[in-house]
């Protein structure tokens, strides 16, 4: 098998030579790392052609980008309307099932008042209804309501307009 040797401080000065030797080869490896992100950051970066993308992919990026910038820029207002919406009978429901009602009676009132089938309801709307939890909506909430070219009805808060 492996020698011994017979004396073991000469062990322990190959063991030092090994580990220096390997530190040089580190150092030195550093060193062309060094040398070769110099280069790099002199030499301008090569841009990579991009496919085109598909139109699909782009109208919907656009769609994205655009209701992250906010939908009231680039819908072509038709009709807008401020209503203040009573919830008197959601009063009457059980209190487990109050706001889940208000909700579909606000859809049921854009609907009848805007004779419109596709009802989007903003956040802020949502949120309101909401604030108090499912068993204390609102007794009575203000929307502002826009219909755009395409028949379809956005539901805003009255207070942001």
């Amino acid at each position: 098998m492996s020698e011994k040797p017979s004396n073991p401080d000469e062990s322990v000065d190959e063991k030092e030579e090994e580990a220096s030797g390997v530190l040089e080869e580190e150092g030195k490896e550093a060193a062309e790392e060094a040398e070769e992100e110099e280069t790099e950051e002199e030499q301008p970066p090569v841009e990579e052609e991009v496919a085109p993308e598909k139109p699909e992919k782009k109208e919907a990026e656009e769609e994205v980008a655009a209701e992250e910038e906010g939908e009231e820029e680039e819908i072509e207002i038709v009709e807008e309307r401020v209503y203040t919406i009573p919830f008197r009978r959601v009063w009457a429901t059980p209190r487990g099932k109050r706001t889940p009602r208000a909700s579909r009676m606000l859809r049921d009132f854009v609907r009848r008042h805007m004779k419109a089938e596709d009802i989007q309801i903003s956040n802020e709307v949502n949120e309101e209804l909401w604030a108090r939890g499912i068993k204390k909506p609102p007794r009575q909430i203000k929307v502002r309501l826009v219909k755009d070219k395409e028949g379809k009805v956005y539901v805003y808060p009255a207070t942001a307009a």
